[in-house]
């Protein structure tokens, strides 16, 4: 999946499949998650967010299904 680079302290990239419906976030650590299940709306909030990390924490963090990307 291609991520596009994103202005935040805390995210660095961001991805998304439309037709699976998967959200892929690399952190400025370097960690990279999938969230399953994320609707394409959200998606674009996200991207148009003032603050992503702080619309991550809120709209998508213990929210929609999870996993670690190795």
């Amino acid at each position: 999946m291609r991520r596009h680079a994103v202005s935040s302290s805390t995210i660095a990239s961001i991805g998304y499949a439309r037709e699976e419906h998967l959200l892929e976030i690399e952190f400025r650590n370097g960690s990279v998650y999938r969230y399953r299940l994320v609707p394409e709306s959200v998606h674009r909030e996200l991207m148009a967010a003032e603050s992503q990390g702080r619309f991550f924490n809120r709209k998508i963090r213990d929210v929609y299904p999870t996993e670690q990307v190795d």
